[in-house]
C-alpha cells in the first residue's frame, strides 16, 4: 500500500513540476489534440470570459487594458480604421502588438484575432498592392490566378501583422443597380463558385476537407460573405429583400458556401439582408440548420458592422432583442463594433435568465477557439517584420498587372467592314488622351481603399495611372496630348492620329453605389461625343458593373470594359498596344437599357447588349 501511494504522489509531483515548476496546462500544449486544449480551456472560462471571446470591436473603441479586462476575442479595422495616415507596416505591427499583449495578460491569456477588409488586396493599408475588385477577376475566368491573388494577399495582410481578412465576398449579383456588385464575381453561380480558390490562396490547401484550416504564419483566416442572398435584393438596393424561393436560393445563392465549407473556410460572415422577409441575422433556419448542421461548417459566424443591430427598424431600437435574436440564430461573434459594455452586459443578462442556453454560448466559444487554436495562435499570438518586404512588392505588383490585362474585355474593335482598330500602334504622330479617368488613381482603384468610400487623385497610395501607363507604353517620338474633357473643335483641329477616352464611375461603397440609373457621370457621355466624333478613338469604361452605353455605341469605334483595374494601370495598356492579346470575356450581363433589370442569362426575357461571356480577342505582338 505504501509502495502505491509513493507512485501515485511521484506521478503527481511529476505533473505539477513540469515546465519549471508550473502544472502543464493542456490548453497551452501544442502536442495535445485541439479537442482537448479547447475542452481544457473551456472548462477553465467564466461566463464573462466567453461573451468577451464572442465579441468584436474597432480599433478605436479598443485598448490593451480592455482587451486584458474583458477577455476580447477579436479586433478589427474597418474601412479606413488606421494607425495613421500612411502608416508604415511596422506601425501596424507595433499596434497589433500592443492589443494583442492585453490579450496575452488576461488571465487565461488567450489571444485576440484581428480582421480587416482586405477585399481587392490589403486595400486599406498605403502602398500595398491593389488588385483589381472582384467583378474583374470574374472577367478573367482564370482561377488559378486568383488563387495566386490570395496567397499574395495573405502576404501582404501578415506584413502589418494581421491575421484575418474578410474576403472573399462570394455574392451573385443579379442586379447591377446595387452597390456592391463590384465585390461580387459574377452573376453566374459557376464562375462564383471556381473564384473560392481566393481561399485556398488565403488560407493554404486544406488537406481534410470542410475544416477550418490556416496553413502556416504566412496564411490568414479567410471570411465567406455574406450569407446568403446578399446579391438578390430587390432592385438592388444594398441591405434589402430577396425575394426567392428555396429552390432558387439554393441553386443560385448557397453553391459557392458549400465549396468554401469544403475548402476549409474559416469564418463565415452574416449578410445585413432579408430572405423574404426575414433577416438574415435573424434567420435561426439558414445560420444553424443549413449552414452548421447540414454543410456542417466547423469555423465561427461573425456578423456584419452593428449586424443585430439592424435586425430591427430603426437600427438598435431594441438592443436585448437584437442580441437575443442574433445568438438564438447561430451567430457566434458579433461586430458590436464600439459599445463592448452594452454587448457584454445585455448577453450576459440574457444567459443568466436562461433566455440563452449555455450551450449556445459554448457552441460558440467552441468554434472561435477551434479558429484560433488550428491557426497556430496561441503558440505565435505576436507579429514581427518577417513578411514587411512583401507589402506592394515589385511580384505582386506583377501579379496585379497581370490580373488588369486578363481582365479587360473588349467589347467593339472597328465595324465590320473596317479594320480592327486595336491593338493600338505605340508609334503614332500625336495621340489624344481624354476623360476623367484617365490620370486618377482612386478613381481606378474605386472603393474600398484606403478608406471605405475610396478617393478621387493620385495621392491614396501607390500605383500607375493609365495615363501613366499610356506615356511609358508608346514610342518616345509620339507626342501625347492629355486633356479631360476636350471640345470637339480641339480634337478635330488636333491632327490626332487617334484617342483614347478614359471615362466611367466615381468610387463608391455598399448603400453609397446603389444606382438605379447607371448612367456615365458627367461630364464622360460629353468626351465620348467630341472626341469620338472627331477621331478615330477607344473608350475605356472604367466602372464596377455595366453602365448605358448603347447611346454611344455607334460613335465608339473600339469599347473596354475595364472594370476597377486598381494601382497597376500597365495591364490596361498590355492589352491596348498587343503586348498582350485581349482574353477577358463578360462576368455579367450588359445591359441595353435599365429597364431590362434585373436581367440575367438563365432569364426567359434574355435580350442583352452584349452576354455573359462574351469578349472579343486580339493576338499579341501585333503593336507598332
Amino acid at each position: 500500500m505504501g509502495k502505491k501511494m509513493t507512485v501515485i504522489l511521484e506521478a503527481l509531483m511529476l505533473l505539477l513540476f513540469m515546465g519549471g515548476g508550473q502544472a502543464v496546462e493542456i490548453y497551452k500544449d501544442p502536442s495535445q489534440l485541439i479537442h482537448r486544449r479547447i475542452k481544457d480551456l473551456m472548462g477553465k472560462m467564466s461566463l464573462a470570459e466567453k461573451i468577451g471571446q464572442m465579441t468584436q470591436l474597432d480599433r478605436t473603441a479598443a485598448t490593451p487594458e480592455i482587451m486584458k479586462e474583458f477577455s476580447i476575442g477579436s479586433l478589427l479595422s474597418g474601412g479606413g480604421s488606421v494607425p495613421r495616415l500612411q502608416a508604415t507596416p511596422e506601425e501596424w505591427i507595433e499596434m497589433v502588438n500592443g492589443f494583442q499583449n492585453g490579450s496575452l495578460s488576461s488571465r487565461l491569456g488567450i489571444p485576440m484575432i484581428y480582421g480587416i477588409d482586405a477585399v481587392h488586396g490589403h486595400n486599406n493599408v498605403y502602398k500595398a498592392t491593389i488588385f483589381p475588385h472582384n467583378v474583374g477577376l470574374g472577367a478573367t475566368r482564370d482561377p488559378k490566378l486568383v488563387e495566386r491573388i490570395g496567397a499574395a494577399t495573405a502576404l501582404e495582410v501578415r506584413a502589418t501583422g494581421i491575421n484575418y481578412a474578410f474576403a472573399p465576398c462570394i455574392a451573385v449579383c443579379r442586379d447591377p443597380r446595387w452597390g456592391r456588385c463590384y465585390e461580387s464575381y459574377s452573376e453566374d453561380p459557376r464562375i462564383v463558385i471556381a473564384m473560392t480558390t481566393l481561399i485556398t490562396g488565403l488560407q493554404g490547401h486544406n488537406p481534410i476537407n470542410s475544416i477550418p484550416f490556416v496553413g502556416g504564419k504566412n496564411k490568414v483566416a479567410a471570411c465567406a460573405k455574406h450569407f446568403v442572398g446578399d446579391g438578390g435584393t430587390k432592385g438592388g438596393v444594398n441591405e434589402n429583400n430577396t425575394v426567392i424561393n428555396w429552390h432558387g436560393l439554393r441553386n443560385i445563392h448557397m453553391p459557392a458556401y458549400y465549396h468554401s465549407v469544403i475548402k476549409g473556410v474559416s469564418t463565415v460572415m452574416v449578410s445585413y439582408s432579408s430572405w423574404n422577409g426575414n433577416k438574415m441575422h435573424a434567420n435561426r433556419r439558414l445560420i444553424t440548420g443549413l449552414l452548421k448542421n447540414y454543410l456542417k461548417f466547423k469555423g465561427f459566424v461573425i456578423s456584419d458592422w452593428q449586424g443585430i443591430d439592424r435586425i430591427t427598424s430603426p437600427p438598435h431600437a431594441n438592443y436585448t432583442y437584437s442580441v437575443q435574436a442574433g445568438i438564438h440564430a447561430g451567430i457566434d461573434m458579433i461586430m458590436v463594433p464600439f459599445n463592448h459594455t452594452e454587448f457584454i452586459d445585455t448577453l450576459t443578462k440574457l444567459v443568466e435568465s436562461k433566455v440563452i442556453p449555455m450551450r449556445r454560448i459554448n457552441d460558440a466559444v467552441r468554434r472561435i477557439l477551434r479558429v484560433k487554436f488550428l491557426m497556430g495562435l496561441f503558440e505565435n499570438p505576436l507579429a514581427d517584420n518577417t513578411f514587411v518586404h512583401h507589402l506592394g512588392s515589385q511580384g505582386h505588383r506583377d501579379l496585379a498587372r497581370e490580373a488588369v490585362r486578363k481582365s479587360m474585355v473588349l467589347l467593339k474593335n472597328g465595324e465590320t467592314a473596317d479594320p480592327p482598330l486595336l491593338p493600338l500602334p505605340k508609334k503614332a504622330g500625336r495621340i489624344l488622351v481624354a476623360g476623367t479617368h484617365a490620370d486618377n488613381l482612386g478613381y481606378q482603384c474605386g472603393g474600398w481603399t484606403i478608406t471605405w468610400q475610396g478617393l478621387a487623385g493620385n495621392n491614396l497610395t501607390q500605383g500607375t495611372t493609365i495615363l501613366s501607363a499610356i506615356s511609358s507604353a508608346v514610342d518616345p517620338s509620339t507626342d501625347l496630348v492629355y486633356k479631360e474633357n476636350p471640345d470637339l473643335e480641339f480634337v478635330k483641329s488636333g491632327n490626332f492620329s487617334y484617342a483614347v477616352v478614359v471615362v466611367g464611375e466615381h468610387p463608391y461603397a455598399e448603400t453609397d453605389g446603389d444606382n438605379s440609373n447607371l448612367t456615365i457621370p458627367e461630364p464622360g457621355p460629353a468626351t465620348i461625343t467630341n472626341v469620338c466624333g472627331g477621331v478615330k478613338c477607344v473608350v475605356v469604361v472604367v466602372s464596377g458593373r455595366p453602365l448605358l452605353i448603347q447611346p454611344y455605341l455607334r460613335s465608339i469605334h473600339a469599347l473596354v470594359a475595364a472594370w476597377l483595374p486598381g494601382s497597376e494601370g500597365q495591364g490596361v495598356t498590355d492589352v491596348l498596344f498587343g503586348d498582350y492579346g485581349f482574353t477577358g470575356k463578360l462576368p455579367r450581363t450588359w445591359f441595353k437599357t435599365v429597364d431590362q433589370l434585373p436581367m440575367n442569362f438563365d432569364d426567359p426575357h434574355f435580350d442583352p447588349l452584349f452576354p455573359i461571356g462574351f469578349g472579343l480577342t486580339t493576338s499579341p505582338g501585333t503593336g507598332r
